[in-house]
């Protein structure tokens, strides 16, 4: 997998401390986005599987998939997805998709079984708040993923 950097302890994404892991790749290349030199599939570094898992392990945090967009390495992050969530790791990741576009794709949805919360949508600069609980702008949700169907969408609360 090509990995940007793996950031331990960070409180900005998602409740808590987490193990943030960003991965090179972006198609959406939304206007204003704070880090454009993630959009590059070939950017960062290869990383196995296993060598980002025994990171996680080694920290101990929950984690958080965001990048570029996860999504671009979708395949290799189902893989990885399985290893975290084995390990009792809450999983929040952030893209450019929304949960609609990810629920109707057969290869895209194959991720949501081990994702908690999906932080969904492409920034949008001219809806940018920056009061906003992890997130950008205001278009983005945070949809806590167990609860929601293809037909009914459920965001998260601080509360849950």
């Amino acid at each position: 997998m090509r990995v940007l950097d793996i950031i331990a302890g960070t409180p900005v994404d998602g409740p808590g401390l987490r193990t943030s892991i960003y991965f090179a790749g972006c198609t959406h290349h939304c206007q204003g986005c704070h880090n454009p030199e993630s959009w590059d599939l070939g950017g960062g570094n290869d990383m196995s599987i296993d060598e980002i898992a025994a990171r996680v392990i080694e920290e101990d945090f929950d984690v958080t998939f965001t990048g570029g967009d996860p999504f671009a390495q979708v395949d290799s992050l189902i893989e990885l997805a399985k290893k975290i969530k084995a390990l009792g790791k809450n999983i929040w990741c952030y893209t450019g998709y929304t949960y609609e576009e990810i629920v109707t794709d057969e290869r895209l949805s194959r991720l949501l079984p081990y994702i908690d919360v999906l932080v969904d949508g492409p920034f949008m600069m001219d809806k940018r708040d920056v009061k906003l609980l992890f997130r950008g702008s205001s278009n983005q949700r945070l949809v806590d993923v167990a609860k929601s169907t293809p037909d009914s969408i459920v965001l998260w609360s601080v509360d849950d």
